[in-house]
């Protein structure tokens, strides 16, 4: 069977990149080509996708993006296209869904069925019940909140919280325990770590072993792409999917915006594999 991690590892190796491109398109952004356009979030998408393809180790087209602007039909044709002309690359719904069993089993026949993903975001603080319809695909990747990189995260991830042996550790900590410890059975799961927190990237590492991380932040965020990478690399020198969005797909606003996107890419995956 062809897993998330196993697709994922290929394309570690395939492509040499820890790089993850991000698509969170914004109309009011696109090159005047495009304004108007019914097609033009799928257009846009697909030239970044062709251009850069050969340099990252997944996709990440964030759901809202496409929902707010009534394209989830295109966001199924752009996920179709990925799979289609280049096939090996992992695509990552970022949804970011959390809801009790019953709901979360239609979120999974979304993502999974519908969209074709072969990984989602999901919030995990609503228990194991609420994760186990995601976690009944094996083949897929679930990929559940940790240590996310925006400040208010600190408001209830940094809680301290009792465990089953009695010590205290604050509450990014008890889910990354739990998740590699009790939830991965299958070996399909996956932690977000914002870049912007290298000193808990490195707790979370040491947590976990090699389960993958899904790092945002290292681009328009201004996470330190050094400090992520010695931080969060596995011995192999993987176990990262460091996302970049906005620097990378608006890199240009003129006609030159997929060639301008390959070249931020191309210096992206330099960066980090300097320091794998």
């Amino acid at each position: 069977m062809t897993t998330f991690r196993k697709t994922l590892a290929e394309a570690w190796a395939k492509n040499n990149s820890l790089l993850c491109v991000g698509l969170d398109p914004d109309p009011a952004k696109f090159p005047a080509r495009l304004q108007g356009r019914n097609d033009a979030i799928l257009e846009f998408c697909k030239a970044i996708v062709d251009a850069t393809a050969d340099l990252v180790c997944a996709f990440k087209p964030q759901m809202a993006y496409f929902a707010a602007c009534r394209a989830e039909d295109q966001l199924e044709d752009l996920i179709a296209h990925i799979h289609a002309a280049h096939p090996g690359i992992p695509v990552i719904l970022d949804a970011k869904r959390g809801d009790i069993g019953s709901t979360a089993a239609q979120y999974a026949i979304e993502a999974f069925e519908r969209f074709r993903a072969d990984a989602v975001t999901v919030n995990p603080y609503m228990g194991r019940d609420s994760v186990e319809p995601w976690l009944a695909y094996p083949e897929k990747g679930v990929i559940l909140l940790c240590r996310t990189s925006n400040p208010g995260g600190n408001d209830l991830q940094f809680l301290r919280v009792g465990n089953h042996e009695g010590r205290s550790e604050r509450l990014f900590e008890h889910v990354a325990r739990l998740v590699a410890k009790e939830w991965d059975h299958a070996k399909q799961c996956a932690l977000v770590v914002g870049a912007t927190f290298p000193a808990e990237i490195a707790r979370v590492r040491a947590l976990i072993g090699d389960m993958p991380l899904l790092v945002p932040g290292i681009g328009a965020q201004g996470g330190d792409v050094e400090a992520t990478v010695k931080a969060g690399r596995t011995p192999a020198g993987t176990g990262l999917i460091l996302n970049s969005s906005r620097a990378i797909l608006y890199a240009s606003k003129g006609e030159d915006y997929a060639q301008a996107a390959r070249q931020v890419a191309i210096a992206t995956r330099e960066l980090s594999n300097r320091f794998r």
